[in-house]
């Protein structure tokens, strides 16, 4: 079993690593998508220091939205990637893919494509290019997670807890509308900005930009700590937690915990409702969490 988390700082780094996560998520925002933090090489290489004095690993997600210009910069950032370390990269670009067998890189990766990730046969196809594994797409349901565990022996990662992206645009929305109301105002994460259902003056729908757009998230979290039996016995064992509406010590309690539902499910003895309790008490009051598409029937999300 596999639990990747995201990191913030250094310091939520070791706390996550400490909690005992077994992979740290962190990367730049010029080549990942919608991270806690942008962290520059130096730092990157800081926190595979970092997770390799745990004995644990690091992933780096490389799976922004690549133009011209990035790939004149990309072979620098991949060759300095590989020259620290890192033991994976997620990409799902065919371009970073191919960057990568130019260079010979010892570096492997994992195929993460967003939303485009819906079946064992195209994961398949790329484990046969040369991918160690797959992020399934957030909008697969039970029968299609438990299709495609069985089809393949490669690892799949989902998401057991976060926040899901609804929409992003890489321009600049929020920036714009101020344009037109002639306003001035922070369009970035540390805003807090939402965004409510025209119907339902208690949704929140969180929206920020950054360099690669905008991005909104749904109005509530995903949380599958009901159904980890359920994933754990079907062998989706690769877990995602995604930490990056929250901060500090938060997310690291709710990242031990799930480490612990983990080893508890390892020993025979997990309980759901103990740990949903748990995690109900941990989670901000904000954020509803529900199981996303997960109990959703499959004929209505097509």
């Amino acid at each position: 079993m596999e639990i990747i988390a995201t990191a913030e700082s250094a310091l939520q780094a070791e706390n996550l690593l400490r909690a005992g996560i077994d992979t740290l998520y962190a990367g730049n925002s010029r080549f990942g998508l919608r991270l806690p933090t942008s962290f520059s090489l130096s730092e990157l290489e800081e926190l595979t220091k970092l997770a390799h004095a745990y004995q644990k690993e690091i992933l780096v997600p490389v799976n922004g939205l690549m133009h011209n210009e990035h790939f004149d910069e990309l072979p620098e950032f991949l060759k300095a990637l590989a020259e620290m370390k890192v033991d994976k990269i997620a990409c799902g670009d065919p371009g970073v893919i191919l960057t990568l067998e130019e260079l010979e890189l010892d570096l492997p990766y994992v195929y993460d494509a967003q939303t485009f990730v819906t079946s064992a046969e195209q994961i398949d196809f790329w484990v046969k290019q040369g991918a160690i594994g797959a992020v399934l797409a957030r909008e697969l349901t039970r029968p299609e997670l438990f299709e495609i565990s069985q089809k393949l022996d490669s690892p799949v990662e989902v998401l057991v807890y976060g926040p899901t992206c609804i929409h992003q645009s890489k321009r600049k929305l929020v920036t714009n509308y101020y344009h037109i109301v002639e306003l001035n105002e922070d369009a970035s994460k540390e805003r807090g900005l939402y965004l409510r259902e025209p119907n339902d003056s208690e949704s929140m729908m969180p929206i920020y930009e950054d360099e690669n757009g905008t991005h909104i998230f749904s109005s509530e979290d995903i949380s599958m700590m009901p159904y980890l039996k359920e994933l754990f016995d079907a062998g989706l064992t690769t877990w995602k937690l995604d930490g990056i509406l929250m901060h500090g010590a938060d997310f690291v309690a709710i990242a031990k915990l799930f480490v612990e539902a983990k080893e508890a499910l390892e020993a025979g003895d997990f309980v759901a409702e103990t740990f949903v309790n748990h995690l109900a008490e941990l989670a901000p009051s904000t954020r509803n969490m529900n199981a996303g598409f997960y109990l959703k029937d499959p004929d209505e999300v097509k």
